[in-house]
């Protein structure tokens, strides 16, 4: 693509370009990642166990789901740990782009496992088996504190990564399953309703599906180039052409590569009689105001427009 040029304009930004990035910023995320990997594998063994004790489908559906989070927590290490590689002549936009891949897997391996917990949950249905409700109970329990405390730790990160909010998505559903299993283990002592087992067990898969469906398809959509959930993308094209000296716009796109943070790209039409530098500063502000930090912008005088062709796609 032709690029157009304008007048020289010699300035400093203030803003937009200064890309420091402290590794205290990176660490925290990945320290809440491998602190809640280390709670979630402790009780993976320990819902395991006193499953396989009680006889407790619930509590072991449970506890494959910790399976996952624990091998979706490591995803999450290593994905941030690929993030921390800086671009190279290969790769220019360095590897935050593995967060959101990573994410994508977190949830199609949820999802793999509710589907798995509904198709055992029907058979126990048809044929019940025995459970022993106290050591059920006791070892959800473990698992709602230990869940607890992931959910907290992960929860002060969650905003800054959509791969750590996976790992959150993944340890919040957890807890609300470790719920699920006591209050089936009350039901169970209460009114020896052997079925409460099950019925905890596809209560633990309802609410693992949708929300692990919603960040499939949050993940999907950032690996397609589509502007995250929540940017309002309409208010651009608009906020642009009202900045003074700009005679149209055309080419914009918006972008994430990690699904928080949005990027853009534009060729500005410049009318004629505009300082090109100060329009520029405009142009970047105007977008840094509507959540756009980093911005690639093309300046075009009007006749430049019949040298180039348009993406319309």
């Amino acid at each position: 693509m032709s690029t157009a040029h304008v007048e020289p304009h010699h300035h400093h930004h203030g803003h937009a370009h200064g890309h420091n990035h402290h590794h205290g910023v990176v660490d925290a995320p990945l320290r809440a990642l491998v602190t809640a990997l280390s709670i979630t594998t402790i009780v993976f063994v320990a819902e395991i166990i006193g499953g396989w004790i009680s006889g407790s489908m619930a509590l072991i559906a449970d506890a494959m789901h910790m399976l996952s989070d624990a091998a979706g927590l490591i995803i999450a290490v290593l994905a941030v740990l690929a993030g921390r590689r800086k671009a190279s002549g290969t790769a220019t936009f360095g590897y935050r782009r593995v967060e959101v891949l990573a994410a994508l897997v977190n949830a199609a391996t949820v999802i793999g496992i509710a589907l798995v917990i509904v198709v055992e949950a029907v058979r126990r249905l048809r044929f019940p088996e025995p459970v022993e409700p106290r050591t059920m109970m006791g070892v959800a329990v473990i698992g709602l504190v230990a869940n607890i405390a992931s959910a907290w730790v992960l929860s002060r990160h969650r905003g800054t990564s959509i791969n750590v909010e996976g790992a959150y998505l993944h340890v919040l559903v957890d807890l609300l399953g470790s719920v699920a299993v006591i209050v089936a283990g009350v039901v169970i002592m209460l009114t020896d309703f052997t079925a409460a087992d099950v019925v905890a067990s596809l209560v633990i898969a309802a609410m693992v599906l949708p929300r692990a469906w919603q960040l499939l398809r949050n993940s999907a959509q950032v690996l397609l180039e589509q502007v995250p959930p929540g940017f309002a993308a309409d208010e651009v094209e608009p906020a642009l052409r009202d900045v003074p000296g700009v005679a149209g716009i055309h080419d914009l796109h918006l972008w994430s590569l990690d699904g928080v943070s949005v990027l853009a790209t534009v060729h500005v039409v410049v009318e004629d009689d505009t300082d090109a530098g100060a329009l520029l500063d405009a142009v970047q502000e105007r977008l840094h105001a509507l959540g756009i930090d980093h911005s690639t912008i093309q300046l075009e005088r009007p006749e430049h427009l019949h040298h180039e062709s348009i993406c319309q796609n």
